[in-house]
C-alpha cells in the first residue's frame, strides 16, 4: 500500500510539472492531457509493484520480465514519445523507421525529460541532465527521424547552456511561433 501511495505521488508530481512547464510555453491542452494514461490500471499497478523512487518502475518490470508492459502499453497512447511515431518504412524495406513528429509533441517530449529529471534527481538537478540522459541512451541508436531527433538535440543544449527561462521564450517565440503561423491566411 506504501508503494501504491509513493508511486501516485511520483507520477503526479511528475504531471504537475509538466504541466507547469506546457503552460510556460504555451501547450495548455497538452499540459493537461500529459500521461494520463499512466492512472489506467494497466500502467499503476506495473508503477505500484515495482516502485524504488529511483527510476521508472517500466526499468524495474523490464529487468525482472524482459519487457515492460506498462511501456507497451503507455507508448502507444501517449504522442509526446517518439516510440508512438515508430512504423515501417514505404520504401519496401521492412525495416522500422521514425516518423516526423509534430512539433508540439517533440516540445512536450523536451518537457517530459526536463520533469522526469527534476522528479528522480530532486534538488541535484542540473539543466544538463535531460542532455546527459538522452546522449547516454546513444543517440545513433533511437529509432527516430532526423528531424525529430535536431530539434529534440538543439533544444536539450540549449537548455544545458543557457537554462530554462531562455529556452522556454524560443520555444514560445520561434519553434512554436511557427507552427502557428501556418494558419494565419495571407491577404
Amino acid at each position: 500500500m506504501i508503494k501504491a501511495a509513493e508511486h501516485f505521488c511520483t507520477i503526479t508530481k511528475h504531471k504537475m510539472l509538466v504541466m507547469k512547464e506546457c503552460f510556460q510555453v504555451g501547450l495548455y491542452l497538452q499540459g493537461l492531457l500529459h500521461d494520463l494514461s499512466k492512472y489506467t490500471w494497466t500502467e499503476f499497478r506495473v508503477g505500484c509493484r515495482f516502485y524504488q523512487g529511483t527510476q521508472s518502475p517500466n526499468n524495474a518490470e523490464r529487468k525482472a520480465k524482459g519487457y515492460s508492459s506498462a511501456w507497451l502499453h503507455h507508448k502507444g497512447r501517449n504522442r509526446h514519445h517518439y516510440e508512438y511515431w515508430v512504423d515501417y518504412g514505404t520504401d519496401g524495406k521492412k525495416c522500422l523507421i521514425g516518423m516526423k513528429m509534430p512539433v508540439r509533441y517533440v516540445v512536450e517530449m523536451f518537457l517530459d525529460r526536463i520533469a522526469a529529471c527534476k522528479v528522480y534527481k530532486g534538488h541535484a538537478y542540473q539543466d544538463s541532465d535531460p542532455l546527459d540522459y538522452f546522449q547516454k541512451g546513444g543517440t545513433d541508436d533511437y529509432v527516430m527521424h532526423e528531424d525529430t531527433k535536431r530539434l529534440l538535440t538543439r533544444l536539450l543544449v540549449m537548455l544545458a547552456e543557457n537554462g530554462e527561462e531562455k529556452t522556454f521564450r524560443y520555444i514560445r517565440e520561434k519553434v512554436l511561433k511557427k507552427r502557428k503561423n501556418r494558419w494565419i491566411r495571407k491577404r
